[in-house]
């Protein structure tokens, strides 16, 4: 049970600051060029201000343990239209321009796990809530 909530911690977290991470990015690089480089890809431009600002909220929020289920299917369908829009025909592996869809994978199956299982116990979901988490 211990070890359970130790894993379920760190995925959360670290999940987080990595969707953190790439929400700073967007804004850091200016996200008229993130709508730019959407919009030459096929994606509505605005999307890139969705994208950035869920990456960033949300990866705080994981951080937290706040609303996980809810940022966790949130992530789930932003990696999910990475993979199909950008990253599907390039293969899982990439080629030597771009990388594959691995990293996505990754980031959406955890984010399927969280779904699933919850924040765990250590997070404000559980106090805010007053729920045990499932073990």
């Amino acid at each position: 049970m211990i070890k359970h909530t130790w894993v379920q911690t760190l995925l959360r977290v670290v999940l987080g600051v990595i969707f953190m991470a790439h929400g700073i990015s967007k804004f850091q690089m200016g996200l008229v060029n993130v709508e730019g480089w959407f919009s030459s890809i096929g994606v509505p431009g605005f999307m890139a201000y969705v994208a950035a600002i869920i990456e960033l909220v949300g990866g705080a929020m994981l951080i937290l343990g706040l609303f996980t289920r809810v940022v966790s299917a949130l992530f789930v369908v932003l990696m999910l239209g990475a993979i199909v829009t950008v990253k599907l025909s390039v293969g899982l592996l990439g080629n030597n321009e771009t990388a594959g869809y691995e990293l996505d994978l990754a980031l959406m199956m955890i984010s399927v796990y969280l779904l699933a299982e919850g924040p765990g116990s250590l997070s404000v979901d559980r106090f805010i809530f007053k729920k045990r988490s499932v073990q």
